[in-house]
């Protein structure tokens, strides 16, 4: 494919974004990255991505409003949950409603590559895992 697969990715915590972006960089993606909810549902009602990543737990508007915002506005869109609470019944409610997966913190980044490279096939991307870092 010509185009790069593009990603959102949303956590409240500015870390995440800033050790995930690499791994997604290197993986040929184009990365957004957001650490404000509401920016992120701004840039959401402008552009789809074809992968939104998102963690569920923040203030104001959590990752259960962006699964659904984004599942409304953007039905082809695959979204992946992410969060340092996890319990079975929140990786079920997120699964219910549309998630196409589901990463408990601490993850590694191979473990988001993994994830990442099944949501890109969806796409006809075939994204073949760089050595880990």
């Amino acid at each position: 494919m010509s185009e790069p697969l593009s990603v959102l990715l949303l956590d409240d915590e500015p870390i995440v974004g800033k050790r995930l972006r690499p791994v997604l960089n290197k993986l040929g993606c184009e990365v957004e990255v957001f650490d404000d909810p509401k920016l992120a549902m701004q840039r959401l009602q402008e552009k789809e991505f074809n992968i939104v990543v998102t963690d569920i737990r923040m203030d104001d508007i959590d990752g259960m409003q962006v699964l659904e915002y984004v599942r409304q506005q953007w039905p082809d869109t695959r979204v992946i949950m992410i969060t340092g609470y996890a319990m079975m019944s929140l990786a079920r409610e997120a699964m219910e409603k549309g998630a196409f997966d589901f990463l408990a913190k601490p993850f590694t980044p191979d473990d988001l590559r993994k994830v990442i490279s099944m949501a890109a096939r969806y796409y006809g991307f075939d994204i073949k895992s760089p050595d880990p870092d």
